[in-house]
C-alpha cells in the first residue's frame, strides 16, 4: 500500500494537469492560415531578412496577416510574386528592380598600404583593429563579410576589392548591412554611372593614399547637365533620379573614379 498510494496520486495529478491542458489548449488555439505554407513554399528560402522579417516563414506569416505586400521580398520571380499575390487576392504591383553596388575602385594596384594584417581575415574584425592593411580609411577591407553575408553567391572579392555578380543580385540588402564602412547601396537596375569612391579625405592626401579616389575638384558636378552631381566633404556623389546618364562626367573626371557601365 506504502507504493501504492504514491502511484495513485501521481496519477491523479497527471490527469487533472492533463485535462488542465486539453483546456488551455482549446481556450488558446489560434487557427492557423493555410496559405502561409504555400506562400512559404514559394519564397525562395534563403532567410536572408532583406524583407524586414526573421526569416522567409515569419514573412509568409505577415504576409497572410497583411502586415506586409509581396513585394518586400526583392529575391522573388515574377511568376512566384505572381502566384502569391493570387494566394492573397490582391494585385502585385511591379517595382524598379535593384541591385547592389560597391563604390570603391581601390584594388590592389591602385590602393595603397600601412601593414600587414595579420588578424582574423574578416572585415568588421579588421575596422575594430585599425582597418586591415589598406591605407585609405574609406576604402574596401577586401576580406569578404559581404560575400559571407550574400545568400545567393552574388559579390566575390576581385583584386582586393568586392564586385558584385548583378545577375545573381536580388537586392536584398544583405551586404549593405554587412559592410562595416558603408561601401555597398542598393541602386536602380538601370543606373549606368557610379562614383566609385566614399573616401572624404582632401585631394593632396587622396592621391598618396590611392590612385584612383576621388580629390574633390569638382569638375564632374561642373559639367554635369542635369545637375545630378553633388559635392560634400571631398567627395562627388550622383543623384540617381536626376542622373541622365548622359557619361560627361565620366570623360571630364581627371583621376577616371567614376564608372560608365555600358550594360545593363
Amino acid at each position: 500500500m506504502e507504493v501504492l498510494w504514491p502511484v495513485v496520486v501521481l496519477g491523479g495529478l497527471g490527469l487533472v494537469f492533463g485535462g488542465l491542458l486539453g483546456i488551455a489548449a482549446k481556450a488558446f488555439h489560434v487557427n492557423k492560415d493555410e496559405r502561409a505554407e504555400q506562400i512559404a513554399e514559394l519564397l525562395p528560402g534563403a532567410n536572408c531578412g532583406g524583407c524586414g522579417y526573421a526569416g522567409c516563414n515569419a514573412l509568409a506569416v505577415a504576409l497572410t496577416e497583411g502586415r506586409a505586400m509581396p513585394t518586400v521580398c526583392a529575391a522573388l520571380k515574377t511568376e512566384q510574386l505572381d502566384e502569391i499575390a493570387g494566394l492573397l487576392g490582391v494585385e502585385a504591383q511591379a517595382e524598379v528592380r535593384r541591385v547592389a553596388k560597391v563604390l570603391c575602385s581601390g584594388t590592389c594596384d591602385m590602393a595603397a598600404t600601412k601593414c600587414k594584417y595579420e588578424g582574423i581575415r574578416d572585415c568588421v574584425a579588421a575596422q575594430r583593429y585599425g582597418g586591415g592593411e589598406i591605407a585609405c580609411q574609406f576604402g574596401c577591407c577586401g576580406y569578404g563579410s559581404c560575400v559571407s553575408a550574400c545568400k545567393f553567391d552574388a559579390i566575390s572579392i576581385i583584386d582586393g576589392v568586392a564586385r558584385v555578380i548583378e545577375e545573381n543580385c536580388v537586392g536584398c540588402g544583405t551586404c549593405v548591412a554587412a559592410c562595416p564602412r558603408n561601401l555597398i547601396t542598393l541602386v536602380p537596375a538601370t543606373q549606368r554611372t557610379f562614383v566609385l569612391c566614399r573616401s572624404k579625405e582632401k585631394g593632396a592626401a587622396m592621391k598618396d593614399i590611392c590612385k584612383a579616389g576621388c580629390i574633390g575638384c569638382g569638375i564632374c558636378a561642373k559639367n554635369c547637365p542635369a545637375e545630378a552631381i553633388e559635392m560634400a566633404e571631398n567627395l562627388a556623389t550622383i543623384d540617381y533620379e536626376k542622373c541622365t546618364n548622359c557619361g560627361i562626367c565620366v570623360e571630364k573626371c581627371p583621376k577616371n573614379v567614376i564608372e560608365y557601365k555600358e550594360e545593363i
